[in-house]
């Protein structure tokens, strides 16, 4: 076994033939043109980039390459979730007019900085770390995409304890603790409260709320809603609910969907999506393909909150020219 903290030992090693791809977000990009270029399938964190030009470039030469390669967006695999997409393809609850997901994951009070609260690490904070999970559970539930997106973003979290590179581990596990005298304190620069609202191609309309904040909590309310001409769902993932709401009638809990968790999601979900590349065939699984679309949002929410605008996405949707330095 080799380890190294040279990543082109482990791309250009022979006996490699899938590279993980799990840095920070600011670092994905010359493993994954590496990985193309010498024919390596790909496994990439999300967002796969720092930013949607890198991202573009990134799938190009995966596609070009004809690599196979996969995107880790978990939220495709929740049962809950699932099944609320087949009640939206089966036509329960009539077009979706309107759709509301709040994705809360508060970190710890005291849990020291890392590169998620560096902005030039971190892609956008909050708005790519856990909204590229939420944006691509959206366009997956709807099977459209966003036209377009008015962002305010900013960071709320208090200074956090300066205590030099962490990986998230270890920071989670000092989170508990109580910076000591002394402890020099560093604020966030990358977004960690996020809201938007959303313009859908055909016509739906998206109200999304991101937050790592230590005091903003989840469990209030579902996580998801949909609201169709029919019915309306809210998807509630901590307690694996659908509860449907008809005109006239109460809400009323349409299924509880068993959740035994994800499992060896390798085993489950990754080889089968790879495999499935490789032998040509259709795939739902999240790929490259799937982490541009995601970036194209995510970097336009975030432009929207520093312009204070509407931003098209077919505006960040114009190639340009990148090298590799």
């Amino acid at each position: 076994m080799l380890a190294t903290d040279n990543w082109r030992e482990v791309v250009e090693h022979p006996d490699v033939n899938l590279v993980i791809v799990a840095t920070p977000d600011a670092l994905h990009y010359e493993p994954v043109l590496e990985c193309a270029r010498l024919g390596k399938h790909v496994f990439c964190e999300k967002p796969i980039a720092a930013d949607v030009q890198e991202a573009r470039s990134m799938w190009q030469a995966i596609e070009a390459a004809g690599v196979a390669h996969y995107v880790p967006f978990w939220t495709r695999y929740v049962p809950v979730v699932r099944k609320a997409r087949e009640l939206v393809k089966e036509g329960t609850l009539g077009p979706i007019k309107a759709v509301i997901y709040r994705w809360h994951n508060p970190r710890p009070p005291g849990m020291p900085f890392t590169w998620r609260d560096d902005a030039s690490l971190s892609s956008a904070g909050s708005v790519a770390d856990v909204g590229s999970h939420a944006y691509d559970t959206m366009r997956w539930l709807l099977d459209d995409e966003a036209k377009r997106v008015l962002c305010h973003a900013d960071v709320i979290t208090p200074a956090k304890p300066d205590l030099g590179d962490l990986n998230l581990d270890e920071a989670l596990a000092a989170g508990s603790a109580q910076p000591t005298a002394g402890t020099s304190l560093k604020k966030g620069t990358a977004f960690d409260y996020a809201a938007a609202a959303i313009e859908f191609n055909h016509g739906t309309l998206g109200s999304l709320i991101l937050s790592h904040a230590p005091f903003v909590r989840k469990g209030l309310a579902p996580d998801i809603e949909l609201h169709g001409t029919e019915a309306s769902l809210g998807i509630d993932r901590a307690k694996s609910t659908l509860t449907i709401a008809r005109q006239g009638e109460e809400p009323a809990i349409l299924e509880t969907v068993a959740d035994s968790g994800f499992g060896n999601r390798f085993s489950r979900f990754v080889f089968p999506g790879l495999r499935g590349r490789i032998e040509g065939k259709p795939t739902d699984h999240p790929g490259m393909d799937d982490g541009y679309r995601v970036q194209l949002f995510t970097d336009a929410a975030a432009l929207s909150a520093r312009r204070g605008t509407w931003i098209s996405l077919e505006e960040l949707n114009q190639p340009q020219s990148r090298s590799v330095g």
